[in-house]
């Protein structure tokens, strides 16, 4: 039996919320590494939303100790744009990590790498 949420697709209100927040995330931060260095050209890759819209987690590509450090001190300026670009109850507190799928990925084609090497 398929667990209902009461409409008809399953979560098309989530979705479209952290597409939004990639989109406003991602054009802010363009903006933010024009005057901060640290920051530098970062993908966001995603963003996830817990079901209370609260909080959001923002991830990256990559994102090394002073860019992860340079956002939480931007964090404030980058929920402002966010909440001026959204119409949101209430904008949800961003936190800032390395996308694991990303990491992964990478880890799986040196694999794939490393065994074609050796089979030559």
């Amino acid at each position: 039996m398929a667990h209902s949420t009461g409409g008809r697709h399953p979560y098309p209100r989530s979705a479209r919320v952290n597409q939004i927040l990639r989109e406003v995330i991602s054009d802010e931060l363009l903006r933010i590494s024009d005057v901060d260095e640290q920051i530098g050209l970062l993908t966001v890759t995603g963003v996830e939303t817990t079901p209370d819209m609260r909080q959001a987690m923002v991830y990256f590509d990559s994102l090394s100790s002073e860019a992860r450090e340079a956002l939480e001190e931007r964090r404030a300026q980058i929920q402002a744009a966010v909440n001026a670009q959204t119409r949101l109850k209430r904008t949800p507190k961003l936190s800032f990590m390395a996308d694991p799928a990303v990491a992964s990925g990478t880890a799986v084609e040196e694999i794939i790498r490393r065994q074609h090497h050796d089979d030559q």
